[in-house]
This record gives structure tokens, C-alpha cells and sequence, in this order.
């Protein structure tokens, strides 16, 4: 679903910014996805149902059924699908309510002008044409083998920064060491003579 203007965490609050929408908001709520070959040939993933499409339910217990919509109840977000009825005890027909996010369409009403401008609008630029790809030609699996042989990867910067990083540091640790041999031989031998002298 699309989202609104509250921001809020809390449910009661979402809630109440959903079912208190202006109608220029609510209509966002009534997106549904676009079938493959829609997609393909419109270059949208989804767009705003509309009285005349043709939908396919996805879900629930009359998922398969595919007809036109009859009607689209924006206050209880909710669409009404042709020939989708149940008969009521006084034996009168009525539509089933269905929630926008649980179809499919498979076919769009083009009559209105604006809405082919919104696909228009909407539309993803296409990728780079096949021809491109084709006319470069592809070398041969041996000479590729000798190419990765004779190339050298070349280390970047921080790798070169990171090794010598490195080294540094390992030379200072060695000079630590011999520093602080020495310096403990000569702790001993002013200890020995002490005790020789004492």
C-alpha cells in the first residue's frame, strides 16, 4: 500500500490518517500490479484501478475469477467485480466486495486521455537495444585464458597503504623487542654486580 502522510509508529494513529484520507490520498491505496505482458508492453509495474478494467482476483476464496470492474468504493476501499454476486435470503443479488491489493489486472481501460498521459509519464526508459550487444563479438575461451594469465591485477592505493602499514608496524614491534631485551640484560647485569659488590 502507498503510504500516507502520518509517519507516526503508532498503529491507532496510522489507522486514523488511513480511514480519515482526503480522497486525493485515498485513490493511492487503489494500486494493483499490472499483469506480465501489461508490463512489458506499458513498462509499468502497477497502476490505479479504474470502472472498466479487467482484473483477475489473486487471493481469497474466489481467487481465478477474472471479469470487469463495476464499481470502485473509494470510502471502504473496496472494488466491485462483474459476475462476482452472492444471492441474500430474500433472494436478491449483490456484488462482493473485494480489496484492491488482492487482484491482478490483466487488461486497462484506455478511454480517458489522462490516464494514457499518466503511462506515458510513468513509463521506464527502455535498456540499451540487443543490436549493441550482438555486433560485439565474443573471443575465444583460449585466448581469454592467456589474457588472464600475462595480467597482473594491480594493488590500489589503500592496499598499497595497508601493506606498508604493515611492515611499519612490524619493524617497530621488532625494535621493541630488542630494545627491551637489552635492556633487560642490562637490568640483570647491574643486578649480578650488585649482589657481587653487596
Amino acid at each position: 500500500m502507498a503510504q500516507l502522510i502520518t509517519k507516526s509508529k503508532k498503529p491507532s494513529k496510522q489507522r486514523k490518517s488511513l480511514f480519515q484520507a482526503p480522497d486525493h490520498l485515498r485513490y493511492k491505496h487503489f494500486a494493483a500490479p499490472l499483469s506480465q505482458e501489461l508490463r512489458k508492453s506499458h513498462g509499468v509495474r502497477n497502476l490505479q484501478l479504474r470502472r472498466g478494467d479487467t482484473v483477475r482476483v489473486m487471493r481469497g476464496d474466489h481467487k481465478g475469477f477474472e471479469g470487469k470492474i463495476a464499481r470502485v468504493d473509494r470510502k471502504n476501499f473496496r472494488i466491485y467485480i462483474e459476475g462476482l454476486t452472492r444471492e441474500k435470503v430474500d433472494g436478491t443479488t449483490v456484488f462482493i466486495p473485494i480489496h484492491p491489493s488482492k487482484v491482478m489486472i490483466t487488461k486497462l481501460n484506455l478511454d480517458d486521455k489522462w490516464r494514457k498521459r499518466i503511462l506515458q509519464r510513468r513509463k521506464k526508459p527502455e535498456e540499451a537495444p540487443a543490436t549493441i550487444t550482438e555486433e560485439v563479438k565474443e573471443k575465444p575461451a583460449e585466448e581469454k585464458a592467456a589474457e588472464k594469465k600475462h595480467v597482473k591485477r594491480q594493488p590500489s592505493k589503500k592496499a598499497e597503504e595497508k601493506v606498508t602499514k604493515k611492515v611499519e608496524k612490524k619493524a617497530e614491534s621488532e625494535k621493541k623487542k630488542k630494545t627491551t631485551s637489552r635492556t633487560r640484560k642490562k637490568k640483570e647485569k647491574t643486578s649480578e654486580e650488585e649482589l657481587k659488590s653487596g
